[in-house]
């Protein structure tokens, strides 16, 4: 009687035990980590002098930027990212103040693509830069070389990233912008 009581008490525990193990790797699946970082280039620029390294927004520029702040209008952003030059923080002001979120700003040669992805776990974060920096942006939260340099004129394409628990994709949208000259 001894032995087949002491069998029912093991038998118990390793059934109990191998229910607790389920339902830990069903919360696992269950638990989804989404981040979606929208990447723009800077609005069309004054190109009047070419020995100005850090133009402002012309008014088609300006339009733009306020186009952008209309399309994530939609979107619940968590944060927002402009390099320091004039024509990158103007086309991220319309945004900023739509969303009243403050712009941050970085430096595209120096991030660390682990750290920030870590501090926007679960966040939508907009990211304005160039047409170097946001296709190689792009290239470093997908960890792999998909996107080249934008054209020079190419101010209207956005680049969606999202990575779910771990794994990145991506689309790279054209947002015409009727505005004015």
């Amino acid at each position: 009687m001894k032995i087949f009581k002491s069998l029912l008490i093991v038998l118990f525990i390793v059934s109990f035990s191998s229910c607790k193990k389920e339902t830990k790797q069903e919360n696992i699946y269950s638990e989804k980590e989404v981040s979606t970082y929208y990447l723009i280039r800077h609005a069309e620029k004054d190109r009047s002098n070419a020995n100005n390294i850090d133009p402002e927004l012309i008014q088609k520029g300006l339009g733009r930027a306020m186009h952008w702040a209309e399309i994530f209008d939609d979107i619940d952003l968590n944060a927002i990212y402009s390099t320091d030059f004039l024509r990158a923080s103007m086309t991220a002001a319309p945004t900023s103040v739509k969303k009243n979120i403050d712009v941050k700003y970085y430096d595209f040669e120096s991030i660390n693509i682990n750290q920030f992805t870590a501090g926007h776990v679960n966040e939508n974060v907009l990211i304005v830069g160039h047409s170097s920096s946001t296709p190689e942006f792009a290239n470093k939260l997908l960890g792999e070389d998909k996107y080249s340099t934008m054209e020079d004129y190419d101010n209207g394409s956005l680049y969606i990233i999202q990575i779910t628990n771990g794994v990145a994709t991506s689309q790279r949208l054209h947002i015409n912008c009727n505005c004015p000259d």
